[in-house]
């Protein structure tokens, strides 16, 4: 009978360290996508609708609109991403940023780097799929027809 010599304490990552704080920047980028998705959009369009009285309005309230989109996404990503950062610098996931000169870097030593990235982009996925998933829901069942007759 042979019997593992494998320890279950040797991991290749270190231990998560600060679950609460994890969990909790995890719940604050949910939100950002939430905002980026939801949020801005009712928002700016909500903006572009106070600024005429017209239903032909120009293209003042349109370009505010789409000016306001970009420039909240942008904003909100630039937060989601120190947040992200923050999260792997707490959770233990930051990458090493020490780098050997090299000169001093063994030829057959290397290991390929791992690009960990943190949660965000599976956050952000999520997201984007339960925004695609309301937005049918609500085409398909609530908009209603636009169509003559219909």
């Amino acid at each position: 009978m042979e019997m593992s010599t494998h320890s279950g304490s040797s991991s290749v990552r270190p231990p998560h360290r600060h679950t609460a704080t994890g969990v909790g920047l995890v719940i604050v980028m949910a939100l950002g996508s939430v905002a980026v998705w939801l949020v801005s959009p009712i928002v700016w369009l909500w903006i572009g609708s106070q600024m005429t009285n017209s239903t032909q309005p120009s293209l003042g309230p349109y370009l505010l609109v789409l000016a306001g989109m970009v420039l909240t996404a942008v904003v909100i990503g630039k937060f989601l991403g120190m947040v992200n950062r923050t999260h792997m610098r707490v959770t233990g996931r930051a990458p090493d940023t020490r780098k050997p000169a090299k000169w001093n870097r063994s030829m057959r030593g290397e290991r390929a780097p791992v690009n960990d990235r943190g949660v965000l982009e599976q956050v952000m996925a999520i997201s984007v799929s339960f925004a695609l998933v309301l937005f049918a829901i609500w085409f398909f069942i609530f908009a209603g027809s636009s169509l003559p007759g219909g």
